[in-house]
């Protein structure tokens, strides 16, 4: 029997950086919310692979290319310490490329990555801020987290404010 491993998915605008109105393809515009970092620390210390899981549709709207989502995930990299594990972007928008399986709702990214690195979808979890995320993630059986306002409904199994207070319920530390 393979070893299975366990996984947080993470959905990017919005959960590692703060969401533009706009597309965020450049990095003086790249802001980490506070906690970000120490929440990847506290995830990978409690043996969990950490994946980018991230629509970028701005690539099939030409406004800017695939090195653009590489830089920032360098940038983010370089924050974190080096401790994500992949990234998977979905450069297609359904009125400029026609419909794509990758992109989420649809769990084609996370059905890759599941595959690739044999991961336990009972013991991982998809952290996103649309419910769109949530939905790719239930189509996988995941258990999600939606970061939200606490105002907002939430799409989720459980609800955030920020991607620490998630990893706090994925690890079931006190608030």
């Amino acid at each position: 029997m393979h070893q299975t491993t366990k996984c947080v998915f993470l959905d990017r605008d919005g959960v590692l950086n703060e969401d533009l109105s706009d597309y965020l393809h450049k990095l003086d515009d790249l802001v980490i919310p506070e906690g970000m970092p120490e929440a990847l620390k506290l995830l990978k210390e409690a043996g969990f692979l950490l994946i980018v899981i991230t629509n970028q549709a701005g690539i099939a709207k030409g406004m800017y290319g695939a090195e653009a989502v590489y830089a920032i995930h360098e940038k983010m990299q370089e924050v974190s310490g080096g401790i994500l594990d992949d990234l998977y972007f979905a450069p297609s928008h359904p009125e400029f490329t026609g419909k794509s399986l990758a992109r989420k709702p649809d769990s084609l990214m996370l059905e890759k990555a599941i595959s690739k690195y044999n991961i336990d979808t009972t013991r991982s979890w998809m952290i996103g801020d649309r419910a769109r995320d949530m939905q790719a993630g239930h189509k996988v059986g995941l258990k999600t987290i939606h970061i939200i306002p606490e105002s907002e409904v939430s799409a989720g199994d459980f609800t955030a404010v920020s991607l620490f207070e998630a990893a706090k319920i994925i690890l079931n530390l006190p608030g």
